[in-house]
């Protein structure tokens, strides 16, 4: 069972990203399932810091993206939702190719939201783990 509450693709999300920091940094979004979201950002010029390595602002770029659309479109129509609070753990350097992000809700509720985001390189391997907070709030 779906937990969406408003019709959700990639293609929405790629025009809702058009001319963001999410298009700029070369982020696309590869796949909706029932509860989660994926997409991937480039590791190259664009996305690395001074060492060669995808900056780890990126990670967060992509885990908050990511988790910020689930909110959004797991919310009822009307309802807004903005970040409380994002952490990140950084657990493997990447220096080319793709990190894969999944977003998954750890809890959906009424007033705030939970999502988890795992982000792996091209191998599998997980690059980076993420927890977003969001506030939902209520139409004015």
């Amino acid at each position: 069972m779906s937990i969406w509450k408003k019709p959700l693709s990639v293609e929405t999300l790629t025009a809702i990203s058009a001319n963001t920091a999410v298009s700029h940094l070369g982020i696309e979004f590869l796949e909706v399932g029932d509860d989660f979201i994926s997409a991937r950002v480039p590791v190259d010029a664009r996305t690395h810091q001074p060492y060669g390595l995808l900056h780890g602002g990126v990670s967060v770029v992509l885990a908050e993206t990511l988790g910020s659309c689930g909110a959004a479109y797991a919310a009822p129509e009307g309802w807004r939702a903005v970040g409380l609070d994002i952490n990140a753990n950084h657990l493997r350097g990447v220096t080319s190719g793709w990190v894969i992000g999944t977003a998954r809700p750890v809890h959906i509720g009424r007033t705030t939201q939970v999502w988890q985001i795992e982000l792996r390189n091209e191998a599998g391997q997980m690059t980076c783990v993420s927890r977003i907070t969001m506030a939902m709030l209520a139409p004015a």
